[in-house]
């Protein structure tokens, strides 16, 4: 991946975020959605600055994704925490999460070649012009997602993620461990202009109240 993302590097991020006191992956994305049952998308955003706020330049809005749902839901939540405003989209995991295509994440991997998603808390970077068309890139912040910039994790839009494909199918389609959002609807315009470079997206199994 060519250029940086903005004006930290990597390991200074990534530096910032340890020296929180991160819980353990295993606590803060754990498997059980009942770990964090009943929580709004404000409280894990708040949850998120606590643990990553050192890494982060703008603390206002947070990505949510919620992969404690199926795919064919509105799971990524972006959260305005000064205007109190909250908006869901549909979002794309990884195939290597979801080998059978049930809709579900059923595991998680920051592995290379896993086409999986990863959990944690990643930083929002440049935008650019990839196969993809209009990206952003993405800082993973945690041991479980900090293969992000190397595996090419990144905000980008996709023909399979739409809610026609959602309900046809009952789910949509998967990623190779990318965010993905649907480009037609406005959805893929909203995340990108309103997290922008230095922003938090933070992701695991949270189990949210909608």
């Amino acid at each position: 991946m060519n250029g940086r993302p903005f004006s930290l590097s990597r390991r200074a991020l990534i530096g910032a975020a340890a020296a929180l006191g991160a819980a353990p992956a295993a606590a803060a994305f754990g498997a059980a959605p009942s770990l964090a049952a009943g929580r709004s998308a404000a409280d894990i955003a708040r949850e998120g600055l606590l643990r990553h706020g050192a890494a982060i330049r703008h603390r206002d809005v947070v990505g949510i994704a919620d992969f404690a749902s199926p795919s064919h839901a509105r799971r990524f939540h972006i959260v305005d925490l000064a205007g109190g405003r909250t908006s869901s989209h549909l979002v794309s995991h990884g195939r290597g999460s979801d080998p059978a295509h049930s809709g579900w994440v059923e595991r998680f991997s920051n592995e290379f070649g896993s086409n999986a998603s990863s959990p944690g808390g990643y930083a929002t970077g440049d935008y650019y012009i990839g196969k993809h068309g209009r990206s952003q890139r993405l800082i993973g912040l945690d041991a479980t997602n900090n293969n992000a910039e190397p595996r090419a994790i990144v905000i980008h839009g996709a023909w399979y993620v739409s809610d026609a494909m959602a309900r046809q199918h009952g789910k949509i389609g998967r990623s190779e461990g990318c965010f993905a959002f649907d480009e037609t609807n406005g959805s893929l315009d909203e995340i990108l202009a309103r997290l922008g470079p230095g922003r938090l997206l933070y992701a695991g199994r949270f189990g949210i109240d909608a």
